[in-house]
């Protein structure tokens, strides 16, 4: 067993690592134990009472956080020459259609969302390979894949953002940056966990929401009691 750090212990006294907290609590905890030099991202971690495997247990949705993530998200929009204005004045970082798909063969991928058309997916869909591992996929399901790009881009500059059960039954899903306020993080954890309670399949039994841990890049992690996110 790998040991703890002087900064790992001192987090680790601050808090009962075995015991529950209210989300408004767990959320100024984590923001107290975490120590690093950089601006941590703040995740959640809502574990499912699902089978991930089975297409009516699938639990995939999108959210815009009201405060958003805090990132600085780098959009591509392929599309045809007639929108290319609309995205760029949405604030797309960028924007054209052959050499992007040109660059992205290259091994190009250095952008956090991908936005087209659906007249371009035919094209967009020989790079699956490529973009599907990355999670850069564009997808009809998560508004990436529309002909308004222009409010697609400013959707996801807002904080708009899409998450999916893993094949573990967990979402994760990064809600922020410790130094946004208390009640900010809040709020951006309540938007995300009413949603994904909005979403419990039908099909799925027993208790559906099993966990929910918050914690940041380097920190341990708080677990939430559940009854306060339903």
């Amino acid at each position: 067993m790998a040991k703890l750090t002087k900064n790992q212990k001192l987090a680790l006294a601050k808090y009962d690592k075995d015991a529950t907290y209210t989300l408004a609590d767990a959320t100024r905890i984590v923001k107290d134990i975490t120590t690093t030099k950089f601006d941590a991202s703040v995740d959640i971690d809502v574990r499912l009472g699902v089978d991930p495997r089975k297409a009516n247990q699938m639990v995939r949705g999108i959210v815009t956080l009201p405060h958003g993530t805090g990132k600085t998200i780098k959009v591509l929009v392929l599309c045809t020459p007639e929108k290319e204005e609309e995205a760029k004045a949405a604030g797309a970082d960028y924007v054209g259609l052959d050499e992007y798909i040109q660059k992205i063969k290259e091994g190009w991928t250095d952008v956090d969302v991908i936005i087209t058309m659906p007249s371009i997916m035919p094209k967009v869909g020989a790079l699956g390979r490529i973009l599907g591992p990355r999670g850069l996929m564009p997808n009809p399901k998560t508004g990436t894949v529309t002909m308004e790009v222009g409010k697609a881009v400013q959707e996801v500059k807002a904080g708009k953002i899409d998450f999916k059960v893993d094949k573990f039954g967990i979402i994760h899903a990064g809600i922020g940056k410790v130094s946004f306020e208390q009640e900010q993080l809040i709020e951006n954890a309540k938007e995300l966990l009413a949603t994904i309670v909005k979403l419990k399949p039908s099909s799925a039994k027993g208790t559906y929401v099993k966990s929910v841990f918050m914690s940041s890049t380097m920190s341990p992690g708080v677990r939430i009691d559940e009854k306060s996110v339903k």
